[in-house]
């Protein structure tokens, strides 16, 4: 794992939680839980500014908008 990134584990739906760009339902306006552009992104509760690298899982997500999306796998050397 990249020093410095924190690793959050996978989103408990009972906990506040920024959506990821992979469930983003464009065409229901799916931001439920984050507003457009909000400058922080959440996951189970916790608070992370704009352009934070999370580790979730197999893949590393970066908090762009109040949205994660996927920057790349938590593994490089194992995709």
């Amino acid at each position: 794992m990249n020093k410095g990134i924190v690793d959050v584990g996978v989103q408990d739906p009972t906990e506040v939680n920024s959506p990821i760009a992979w469930e983003f339902d464009i065409e229901a306006g799916d931001r439920r839980q984050a507003p457009p552009d909000d400058p922080v992104c959440y996951f189970n509760n916790m608070t992370f500014e704009d352009g934070t690298l999370v580790k979730s899982g197999t893949v590393i997500l970066r908090c762009e908008g109040g949205l994660w999306v996927e920057a790349g796998p938590s593994d490089p050397e194992n995709p």
